[in-house]
């Protein structure tokens, strides 16, 4: 488990300073698990498939992830069963995957969101490494620090900053088990970008898909 006292002194290195980051790897499901990828999504989520499936898209769970600021709050992810929609809508504002930051919940036992092409894994606590370090190893999971872009163009970034958002954490195929895909990656061997608007003592005021990115 994390040492929260240990998290909450690095929050300023991990998001204020950006000289460490927490790393986030994937593993053989484990039922003590509160953070996972693939599988059912949290039970928050069953009686909320009108907010989840907006603007008349159909969504599938991708992962969620419990906050080492706030371990009462977690953030989940949603991307668009269609992928020729987030491919097309793959920028905020018009970024088409859904962040939902809420209370920590158990797994739900209905498959209304599941992803048909991802096997259920645990996402561990995570590492404190330096920023430095993590650009040169795999993760499934890059929170805080900069990211590791696949494309370094501005454009990505001009609404995002316009807006006050900042960088959140990146979710990496390159940290895919080989056990977790059982078809196509969603986001085609990419990573997905996630930003916020910080507030103090790890709490985040609103959360957003930035943009996805693939070579």
């Amino acid at each position: 488990m994390w040492n929260s006292n240990m998290i909450m002194e690095n929050f300023n290195k991990i998001f204020i300073e950006k000289t460490h980051c927490l790393v986030f790897q994937a593993s053989l499901y484990n039922e003590t698990s509160k953070s996972w990828i693939g599988g059912k999504a949290p039970a928050l989520f069953d009686s909320r498939e009108d907010l989840v499936n907006a603007n008349g898209r159909q969504y599938y769970f991708y992962l969620t992830i419990v906050n080492p600021f706030k371990e009462d709050r977690a953030i989940s992810i949603f991307i668009p069963a269609d992928f020729e929609d987030y491919l097309e809508n793959q920028i905020y504002p018009d970024c088409s995957i859904q962040i939902f930051e809420h209370p920590v919940t158990a797994e739900s036992d209905r498959n209304i969101f599941t992803h048909p092409d991802l096997i259920k894994h645990s996402i561990d606590d995570g590492e404190i490494v330096s920023d430095k370090a993590s650009m040169e190893q795999s993760f499934l999971i890059k929170m805080g620090g900069s990211p590791r872009l696949i494309q370094d163009e501005k454009y990505y970034f001009a609404k995002l900053m316009e807006d006050s958002f900042a960088f959140l954490l990146q979710v990496d195929e390159d940290g895919y088990p080989s056990t977790l895909v059982k078809g196509n990656m969603p986001f085609n061997f990419g990573a997905l970008y996630v930003f916020t608007q910080l507030q103090e003592h790890g709490a985040f005021k609103q959360t957003v898909a930035g943009f996805w990115q693939f070579s």
